[in-house]
């Protein structure tokens, strides 16, 4: 499916290449974005100023890497400008406080489709965020350790170490009792 966008992209015919990109990344930009912001508006907020930065920045794709990196790239650091901007305003001190009220039942709450793979988001959301990429690359996205390597921009040895180190913490949090008398 990329060969086809970046053989658009190759021919100038941008817009064209971008009409393909949204039904095949829209997700996937949306699952990353929800991983990093937690909460779904926000997420739904990135996907689009996502896009529309993938959008201004097509003519400019060279290539040099795979396009779902870079579109992995750009919606990561667009998430990470949207956490800076909105930097710990809210008080969990004041009962009375709306965004405080909305915050705790956003976490307390969630997603509720799938309960397994809720409670496996949660305990993912324990990791430290290197970690947290990597399994959310490897296992929900799919990748290979080299393309989680080249997203993330580590070496391969500490991409597959910190995978290592998360299937280890993962465990431990999953079974508690298990791991204990292994």
């Amino acid at each position: 499916m990329d060969a086809g966008i970046e053989q658009h992209l190759a021919a100038g015919r941008h817009a064209r290449a971008f009409d393909l990109v949204v039904p095949a990344y829209k997700d996937r930009v949306f699952r990353l974005a929800w991983s990093i912001l937690k909460d779904r508006a926000a997420a739904e907020d990135a996907t689009q100023e996502t896009l529309v930065r993938v959008w201004k920045a097509l003519p400019g794709f060279d290539g040099r890497a795979a396009l779902g990196t870079w579109i992995y790239a750009i919606t990561r650091n667009t998430c990470l400008m949207e956490l800076r901007r909105r930097r710990p305003t809210v008080s969990f001190d004041d009962p009375d406080s709306t965004e405080a009220q909305h915050a705790a039942a956003s976490v307390a709450t969630g997603p509720a489709a799938d309960p397994e793979h809720d409670n496996l988001l949660r305990l993912l959301e324990t990791l430290p965020r290197n970690q947290q990429e990597a399994v959310r690359l490897f296992y929900l996205e799919d990748r290979s350790y080299d393309a989680v390597a080249e997203q993330l921009g580590m070496p391969l040895g500490t991409v597959k170490n910190l995978l290592h180190r998360a299937r280890k913490r993962l465990m431990e949090l999953a079974r508690p009792d298990e791991v204990k008398a292994a």
